[in-house]
């Protein structure tokens, strides 16, 4: 089964930058959707980004639109999370994904769609 290895979580003071990375064990079908979801305390888990395993269409959701940005290494089989202009609000374990199926990323009624799961890392952005 695939694994997908997470790095790159930590703490930052608002407005700084951190870069999240998921290595994938094995290939991912080019149409497959790759992408990341993330949990903060007491709150549901929700997609944040995500994108075509084969580098295309990027989708990102409305809190974190033009501020985070989600690229595909196909060569070193990635998926990175580039994440500028932190907010307290983007505090949260954030999870790396894989879904066999379209994009972007979902989670409809609560349900959060994906088949491989990273093991989440931590994010904290202090005031």
């Amino acid at each position: 089964e695939m694994q997908l290895l997470e790095s790159g979580g930590g703490s930052v003071q608002a407005g700084g930058s951190l870069r999240l990375s998921c290595a994938a064990s094995e290939a991912v079908y080019p149409t497959y959707c790759m992408g990341w979801f993330r949990q903060a305390p007491g709150k549901e888990r929700e997609a944040v980004a995500s994108i075509f395993a084969a580098g295309y269409s990027p989708h990102y959701s409305d809190s974190v639109k033009d501020r985070f940005i989600i690229s595909r290494d196909t060569t070193n089989n990635t998926v990175a999370l580039t994440m500028n202009n932190l907010v307290p609000e983007d505090t949260a374990v954030y999870y790396c994904a894989v879904a066999r199926a379209s994009c972007p990323l979902d989670c409809p009624y609560g349900n959060c769609l994906a088949k491989y799961w990273g093991q989440g890392t931590q994010v904290t952005v202090s005031s």
